[in-house]
């Protein structure tokens, strides 16, 4: 039976250091060295949605938290001790306000990451949280946290199954992403080039959106749909479970929440299947939500449509002219969206007859998404329910057979 031995983290490490720490906004490029923020690391994944750049000037100056394909970066503020292994083809990239960890040849970094994401792990960084206003996690407290783990050829065999459900979970993400850009080029080819079926014959009049098909309508955003804002939660009430689910703005590119309350709200505030939401601060994310009833946490906005338009349509409709918000918008930190923002959005209204066929053509689309969400969801509480067993040696890898556990959730 393989020895699981206590150490100190800093002990099976060759380099703990932090991201830089500083003002970042003059130093973004178009093109350049990827340039990992907190929103891009969720728990065992990079996210490259919303990734910035930075100068290979600007680079050389931040050696000390360069990356390295296998190193494990660990978020400090937001949802701190969230956890991933940098891939290989970010290589070379950097990273601001970041932990970073190069581990040795006894610790394997996946298995690392996963002791993070456990509940094990983040038990360990809440304790060591420092800072009055915005809590975050430093490099002392990683250094020193106390992990107990078994050799490295039976860590070896714990990362193979994490990786293998975590590998499933990212072919559904890249599946629901070709959806997507089907769902925008139908719309583009509709909507926007107005080649839709039986377009023939139908002349292009002047509207406040540009030429548009006779018949159709421009209607404001805020009678397209019914428009809802945020509840200020406590966020000391915040935890990792409870009674109930908050969507904040960090959940929107994600579609899926790890912030819950004791605290109830006005039920103007709950979020329901196919409500689309949007993201006030930051980057103005946007997405139609497909998961368990929320609350609807301050800095998020919650549309449902009207006029007949399906969430699909009602998001398609509106994305290019809040990503013109956000590229007009300057705040002096963030950009922030407001309602007065929003009152400026319009949206093109077809005739019945062609808003009927986006709404056949959009429909199955919109199932398989759901579909693809709801098992990438399944496999996720698949390997959250086996981490800490995982990692705390309660289950012998050699006799798991993952085969037949994931096809229980994927089924």
């Amino acid at each position: 039976m393989t020895v699981w031995r206590e150490s100190v983290l800093g002990d099976l490490c060759t380099r703990v250091t932090v991201g830089h720490v500083g003002k970042m906004a003059t130093e973004y490029v178009p093109d350049g060295v990827p340039f990992l923020r907190s929103q891009n690391v969720r728990p065992f994944v990079i996210d490259k949605r919303g990734l910035l750049y930075i100068g290979d000037d600007f680079n050389a100056k931040l050696r000390k938290s360069a990356l390295t394909a296998g190193d494990v970066v660990i978020v400090r503020t937001g949802y701190p001790g969230t956890a991933a292994v940098v891939p290989e083809d970010l290589d070379g990239s950097n990273c601001a306000d970041l932990v970073v960890i190069t581990p040795s040849d006894a610790l394997n970094p996946h298995v690392l990451a996963a002791l993070f994401n456990s509940v094990y792990g983040q038990h360990a960084v809440s304790s060591q949280l420092v800072g009055s206003a915005q809590q975050h996690f430093n490099v002392g407290s990683a250094k020193t946290m106390r992990v107990r783990l078994p050799d490295r050829a039976e860590q070896d065999h714990i990362a193979a199954v994490l990786c293998s459900i975590n590998d499933l979970i990212e072919n559904n993400r890249r599946r629901v992403e070709v959806l997507e850009g089907m769902a925008r080029t139908i719309y583009r080819e509709w909507f926007v080039k107005f080649r839709y079926p039986g377009n023939e014959g139908v002349p292009l009049v002047d509207s406040a959106l540009g030429p548009a098909p006779k018949g159709w309508e421009v209607a404001n955003l805020f009678d397209a749909a019914d428009v809802g804002f945020g509840y200020s939660f406590k966020s000391p009430r915040f935890s990792n479970s409870g009674p109930f689910q908050v969507i904040r703005i960090r959940d929107i590119p994600v579609g899926i929440s790890r912030t819950y309350t004791d605290e109830a709200a006005d039920p103007r505030y709950a979020v329901y299947d196919d409500d689309v939401l949007i993201g006030m601060d930051g980057d103005f994310h946007m997405t139609v939500w497909t998961g368990e009833d929320a609350w609807l946490n301050q800095r998020v906005t919650r549309l449902r449509p009207r006029l007949g338009l399906s969430a699909l349509h009602l998001l398609l409709a509106i994305e290019e002219q809040i990503k013109d918000w956000n590229r007009a918008i300057v705040g002096t930190t963030v950009a922030h969206l407001g309602k007065k923002h929003l009152q400026l959005v319009n949206v093109l209204v077809p005739n019945d007859a062609v808003r009927i066929d986006a709404s056949v053509v959009f429909a199955p689309i919109m199932e398989e998404r759901r579909a693809l969400i709801q098992s990438s969801r399944r496999l996720a509480a698949l390997r959250d329910l086996l981490l800490p067993k995982l990692v705390s040696g309660q289950i012998d890898v050699s006799a798991l057979d993952l085969d037949a556990v994931v096809g229980e959730q994927v089924a």
